[in-house]
């Protein structure tokens, strides 16, 4: 685990967005009992998570279409909370960073490491957006 001090900008760069932060797995558990759709932002320290996915995460909420609520954890320093947030990725290995998008606690769609650091800020941002207009889009009657 590196020192709080080190991370509070990482975290904030999530938080100032919007995202909300859950650091038990009570509070993980209790986001994603909430009905609708759910994005889990397993943040990292790593390199690819500064320079791709937090950026591209920030881009791709100013999608016309997002998510009911976003959430937060961070491997590495919120462990128990990062584990609760992995178990609901159904059987998927845990990687870091990782964004996923659940349905009323469901995994419906998971971008992994592999994918964000093989890819930019504005990618990330582009195929957030694809899975939100897929994944998260309101019914109309």
């Amino acid at each position: 685990m590196y020192p709080e001090i080190m991370v509070i900008p990482m975290r904030e760069e999530l938080t100032r967005a919007g995202i909300k932060e859950t650091r038990t797995p009570e509070e993980v558990d209790a986001a994603l009992a909430r009905p609708g759709t759910t994005m889990v932002v397993v943040n990292s320290i790593c390199g690819c998570a500064a320079g791709k996915m937090r950026p591209g995460v920030r881009l791709a909420l100013q999608n016309s279409v997002v998510p009911d609520q976003s959430i937060t954890v961070f491997a590495g320093q919120d462990r128990e909370a990062t584990e609760r947030a992995r178990s609901y990725f159904e059987g998927n290995p845990p990687t870091s960073p990782a964004i996923a998008i659940l349905r009323d606690g469901k995994l419906v769609y998971l971008m992994q490491r592999f994918m964000i650091e093989n890819n930019t800020a504005q990618g990330i941002a582009e195929e957030l957006a694809r899975a939100f207009n897929e994944f998260c889009a309101k019914a109309t009657a």
